[in-house]
């Protein structure tokens, strides 16, 4: 910035000027921008950081002060002697967006004329001579012509392909069929003439206005993305405005696979294609990233299965850690489908080999497969090993919607019909944890889920019960083991928290389900129901379990159905029924939580609880069978988890239609 320039940052009345954000000042700016000056050609991208944090484009706003910035950026981005010129122009189309995209309010008045007298030096950065520079300015670019102006004039490489990226969705947004027929032909010559790496590029490019083309180029993609020879051209000009660095041929695979969500035939098609050819020529990067992209399709995809599983089972015994990870993943998740390759996975029990950035070993996630199987081989041991992540830690790291390992309640509750094989390691990691440790919760959920099978466990459980970080999850693991739990009803009855009345209620529910008072229960526990203006749902869902005998308190609970909240009616609606015996209106209410998601709703955690208790009460109407049979039949993931939890929650909720479609 010349010495003018940076004298007349003094003229700026910045103590008058709104700042985009309370804890930045204005006056801030003009010191982020007077030391990025100063720095000049050593100036680097983290220097940027308290520019960017003056003007927050992350806000969605345009303040006072960033207008009266605006010409000093702009005098920044142009020196040729600013060595932090990219990351400028990329501020500068940042704040180009936010002003195209924010409420009028939200901009200050000014700078739109800000930006006007600007606009002929912003331009000018299209065509400036570092290469760099231009494809960080084509976001400012304004419309096809100015992009097919630079198009035409572009030789550099790994500028030419991000133009062209740009033409497409400059193409897309264009309400004027002229410039979509330029954009179109462009593509087409591309497409006709250019080198591989374009031509992937120029779908890209069509399918930003053209949502088919990828489908009708799919033999281009994949030969293109197969090819070995072709692999290192990708990350020699793959370049895009915003991003460092170049992507990999695997990144473009991934950007790629998105392209076909509208058409999942093809992108199964697309993935087991890529799969195959990195099979045969030894490719493992290949197969790594096209495993990735047979995951993600998996995990909404149903219809995906039979084509993955037979490659998923055939990649067993690759010699890459990363591709074995990521097979025996696969066949984790598919669970009794992959029973064939059972065999297999045991072989992988001690396998050591990981995925770079990814959860557990090869060994892990094969122990967990063979469970889902119901392959015994998987048992020995199965506890400690799900014990070891967190050995002298309280959590684990990982990133949802990657694989991961499951959390130990997800593997051990559908294994009740071991729990004789698996309780000793269960008990001793309980009372070892039971200091507080990490998994005594989970522990806790697992022994109530096994029910009665858990009952060998009582003396560890009980013990827990004088601790109240635990005690009601303890409490909830003694009743589910039944009689055999009566020995420990004093002692839930100590447990009781004076200032807790939510504890209260549980604690009689519990000592009643033990062998107690059932009349005091019930008293304390139906006068908390009439006594809320807008009671919990604890105390409505515990006042189910004493049937008829909670008459005195149905109309309340009717009442609490028909004005409650969401889940508060599913509960009541189920309670009214073990009350009074009568489908109706409960049946109704429930069906009310099925409806919306054979229309495409995703409110699953309800829809599972509504089956449940429809399959409790035994009886189904025509139009909710209706709706259900639309759901079973819909090729989605019926969840909204996007790692194995969709697989686990998928299975129970058609488990559960099922059930209910079973109905007489």
């Amino acid at each position: 910035m010349a010495d003018t320039a940076l004298e007349a940052l003094d003229d700026v009345p910045w103590d008058r000027l709104e700042s985009a954000l309370e804890h930045h000042p204005a006056k801030e700016m003009r010191h982020a921008l007077r030391r990025l000056a100063l720095k000049g050609g050593a100036a680097t991208e983290e220097d940027c950081c308290p520019l960017f944090d003056c003007f927050a484009p992350g806000t969605g706003r345009v303040a006072s002060v960033a207008t009266a910035a605006l010409p000093f950026v702009v005098t920044l981005a142009d020196d040729p002697g600013m060595g932090a010129r990219t990351t400028l122009v990329e501020l500068l189309a940042s704040l180009s967006k936010v002003a195209a995209e924010a409420e009028p309010g939200l901009v200050d008045p000014g700078w739109h004329e800000a930006w006007r007298r600007q606009r002929p030096r912003i331009q000018a950065l299209l065509a400036d001579a570092r290469p760099e520079v231009r494809r960080e300015a084509l976001p400012l670019a304004e419309g096809v012509g100015a992009l097919l102006e630079r198009w035409h004039a572009e030789t550099e490489p790994t500028v030419r392909l991000p133009v062209l990226l740009a033409l497409g969705t400059a193409a897309a947004g264009s309400a004027d069929a002229g410039p979509v027929d330029r954009v179109r032909a462009v593509v087409t010559e591309v497409l006709r003439t250019d080198a591989p790496v374009m031509r992937v590029a120029a779908v890209h490019a069509w399918a930003a206005f053209d949502p088919q083309a990828p489908v009708r180029e799919l033999d281009l993609l994949v030969n293109v993305l197969s090819d070995p020879s072709v692999r290192p051209l990708f990350e020699a000009i793959w370049y895009v405005p915003d991003v460092d660095g170049a992507f990999t041929r695997e990144d473009v695979v991934s950007w790629t696979a998105h392209l076909f969500e509208g058409a999942p035939a093809t992108a199964l098609s697309f993935v087991v294609r890529l799969i195959g050819a990195a099979r045969r020529m030894g490719d493992i990067l290949l197969c790594r990233a096209a495993l990735d992209e047979a995951w993600r399709l998996l995990v909404v995809r149903p219809s995906a299965a039979p084509a993955l599983l037979p490659l998923a089972g055939a990649l067993l015994a690759h010699p890459d850690d990363g591709v074995r990870y990521r097979a025996v993943h696969l066949l984790a998740v598919l669970g009794s489908r992959a029973a064939p390759y059972a065999d297999g996975l045991a072989a992988l029990l001690d396998d050591p080999g990981e995925a770079e950035f990814l959860e557990g070993t090869v060994g892990d996630h094969a122990r967990w497969a063979l469970t889902r199987i119901g392959d015994p081989r998987a048992l020995p041991g199965l506890v400690e090993r799900l014990y070891e992540p967190y050995r002298g830690q309280y959590s684990r790291g990982y990133v949802l919607g990657d694989p991961r390992l499951p959390e130990v309640e997800d593997v051990l509750t559908p294994l009740r019909a071991q729990a004789e094989a698996l309780l000793p390691s269960v008990r001793k990691l309980l009372c070892d944890d039971g200091a507080g440790g990490p998994l005594t919760c989970c522990f806790l959920e697992v022994l109530t889920a096994w029910g009665r099978a858990a009952a060998p466990a009582l003396p560890e459980v009980a013990a827990l019960l004088n601790d109240t970080r635990y005690s009601l999850a303890a409490v909830d693991a003694l009743v589910a083991m039944g009689p055999a739990a009566a020995s420990a009803e004093a002692a839930v009855r100590r447990c009781t928290v004076l200032d807790f009345p939510g504890n209260h209620r549980k604690v009689a529910w519990a000592a009643w389900r033990l062998g107690g008072d059932r009349d005091a229960a019930l008293r304390l526990i139906g006068e908390a129901v009439l006594a809320e203006e807008e009671p919990f749902y604890g105390p409505v869902g515990l006042l189910g379990d004493f049937g008829p005998a909670a008459a005195p308190y149905a109309d309340r609970v009717r009442h609490v159905m028909e004005h409650g909240g969401i889940w508060l009616r599913l509960r009541a609606a189920v309670t009214l029924w073990s009350i009074t015996g009568e489908p109706e209106p409960s049946v109704s209410v429930l069906e009310e939580f099925l409806l919306p998601i054979a229309d495409g709703g995703d409110s699953y955690g309800y829809f599972l609880d509504a089956l449940r208790a429809l399959a409790r009460i035994g009886t189904v109407s025509p139009a909710a069978r209706a709706a259900l049979c639309t759901v079973r039949g819909s090729d989605r993931r019926l969840s909204t988890y996007r790692d194995y939890r969709a697989f686990l929650q998928d299975e129970e909720i058609r488990s559960a239609i099922d059930d209910v479609l079973a109905l007489p």
